[in-house]
């Protein structure tokens, strides 16, 4: 079972299991036929480690530091060399000659080279080679828990997006309850037609921020449907929500866990382990070389061949070179792998740094984001009994109209600090785990150890895997096609120009018309004596554009809600 296979199994998705056994994932969709799926954070994150190319990328690394090895091995195996010669002349008879005055010769050989173990070069060969293999595995666990991390992060950015949303819809709902009661008090002459008009304007800079937010949120699903390797319009239902769970860290036991857990501070260390070995094969330079060999010729003036008595020859025994002077070849070779031993060594020290400061990074940002949610709550509750208040007082002709929106702002800017710092701490909880270096594939500190008793790449991969899923050493497969969207001209996205809020109240027998997020009309009602009245509340509902251009029916105000069904109005739940 390779590596996709294992991840595909705990989707439990045999439809996609299939696909991607034959190396070929192929979609194919239409607007009206566009993929809906409800996914929640660990479905999200298996998918990501079944289909991102960034992994497959690690794995193809991992195969190309295989197959070094294998080179290095066998670079002391024997070699077999087979000759052939065969030569014609004319003239006077001479040494070798058979036969008048045309001479014909035909020579075979064969020879047998084993090169032998003597300035160990071919020894540090493998050793470094061996290295490269753990290395390419920690760098793949590295890249999963990397691949992890960013699709968490995506998930946690289409909850946010649907959190602002439902943030703006509030905003403009209050707006517009707040429009109705400007109107009313119009009517009655306690107050002015600036307070209609200023609050119009706000109204529609609402309205454009439900658009914007709207928007983001369809972003956030293409990014997603992106990472996952999913056509672009494929529409994404999270199933989740952002919560604060309480992490109780301390910065020292984080620390001492990512510097013995982080894959990249271990596979630096075998990058420095390599160059010292490098080192060593250079050194080899100043040594000779021993080669066992073997050989046996066969000449003749016929063919088939038919030997003479003094034709055969066999010769076994024992070459040696040794380089005197090379010109100073050796010596730069050894001061390169010198300096790439330090270089190598200077990398490790950097990056155990870097560790250092991520670890303090995430966690400053998580205990930041931690206190922001508390404060943020009870800005939350002080900003709505502030609008309360200050509608009320306005309902009674002391307070003004700027007060009542001012505190309506109040109130979306609580709500969205309050979203934003949900989001920043699970974000910045993600980001910790990947600084810390917690085990997707294979535990570290496990493949090390197995590592340093002399066990293979293979073994220690087996000694440290997660799951016994995943003690299978990953497989390279083909790539997958590019996946694209059936861009016929009826699936080209179009966009409709808004109408623009109409402030003109000159007319008293025509009600103003505000444009909402999703389209929809709400009248504001003029300067007479008759009821404010919403075009929804019609006996024929109006017709309101989703993201997914699938009609709906609304009421006064249609809300763009990604968690409800956009046929049923029912909440979706996972998939069974």
């Amino acid at each position: 079972m390779n590596f996709y296979s294992r991840i595909l199994k705990k989707l439990r998705l045999k439809k996609l299991a299939a696909v991607a056994a034959m190396g070929i994932m192929s979609f194919s969709f239409s607007a009206e036929a566009a993929q809906e799926i409800n996914l929640d954070l660990d479905e999200t994150i298996q998918r990501a480690l079944a289909n991102n190319r960034v992994i497959k990328q690690s794995i193809t690394s991992r195969e190309s530091a295989y197959w070094q090895f294998r080179n290095a091995r066998r670079q002391t195996a024997p070699r077999v060399t087979l000759g052939a010669e065969w030569g014609a002349g004319w003239g006077a008879a001479v040494s070798g000659t058979y036969g008048g005055d045309k001479h014909r010769r035909f020579n075979e050989t064969a020879s047998v080279s084993i090169p032998l173990e003597v300035n160990g070069s071919y020894k540090e060969g493998r050793i470094a080679a061996r290295y490269g293999i753990n290395s390419a595995d920690l760098q793949l666990e590295n890249t999963l828990q990397a691949v992890r991390q960013q699709a968490t992060v995506y998930y946690f950015n289409i909850l946010q997006c649907r959190n602002l949303i439902k943030v703006e819809e509030d905003n403009v709902r209050t707006l517009q309850e707040h429009l109705k009661n400007v109107n009313a008090q119009f009517r009655a002459g306690t107050v002015a037609k600036a307070d209609i008009l200023s609050t119009e304007v706000r109204l529609a800079n609402a309205q454009q921020s439900l658009i914007t937010a709207q928007n983001n949120y369809d972003i956030a699903i293409a990014t997603l449907d992106n990472y996952l390797l999913l056509p672009a319009d494929t529409i994404i239902y999270p199933q989740d929500e952002l919560t604060h769970v309480k992490y109780n860290v301390d910065l020292q036991t984080c620390t001492a866990y990512a510097l013995d857990n982080r894959p990249d501070a271990a596979a630096a260390d075998y990058a420095v382990k390599r160059a010292e070995s490098n080192i060593r094969s250079a050194k080899a330079g100043y040594l000779p070389s021993v080669n066992a060999v073997a050989s046996t010729g066969l000449s003749s003036n016929s063919f088939p061949f038919k030997p003479n008595a003094d034709g055969e020859s066999f010769t076994i025994g024992l070459s040696a070179s040794w380089a005197v002077f090379d010109g100073g070849i050796t010596e730069t070779q050894v001061k390169q792998a010198e300096a790439n031993l330090v270089n190598a060594q200077e990398e490790a020290a950097i990056l155990k740094e870097s560790i250092q400061l991520d670890i303090q990074s995430a966690l400053l940002t998580l205990r930041a984001a931690e206190k922001n949610i508390e404060t943020t709550q009870v800005a939350i509750r002080s900003a709505e009994e502030d609008y309360h208040i200050a509608q009320v007082r306005y309902a009674a002709g002391v307070g003004t109209n700027l007060d009542v929106m001012d505190a309506s702002d109040k109130v979306t800017q609580a709500k969205t600090n309050y979203y934003t710092a949900l989001y920043n701490y699970n974000t910045a909880k993600a980001a910790l785990d990947k600084a810390m270096g917690i085990p997707v594939g294979i535990d570290v500190t496990r493949y090390v150890a197995a590592e340093e008793l002399g066990k293979s790449a293979a073994e220690a991969r087996e000694e440290a895997a997660v799951t016994t899923e995943d003690a299978d050493v990953p497989v390279m497969n083909a790539p997958v096609p590019v996946v694209t969207i059936n861009m016929t001209p009826e699936n080209y996205i179009t966009f409709d120009t808004p109408p623009v809020a109409n402030s003109n109240t000159s007319n008293e027998n025509k009600p103003a018309e505000t444009a909402t997020a999703n389209n929809a009309k709400v009248e504001t009602p003029a300067a007479d004596n008759k009821p404010a009245e919403s075009q929804a509340t019609e006996n024929k509902p109006a017709e309101t554009a989703t993201s997914d251009n699938k009609p709906a029916t609304g009421g006064t105000v249609e809300t763009f809600d990604p968690t409800q069904s956009k046929e049923t109005a029912e909440p979706f739940r996972p998939a069974q």
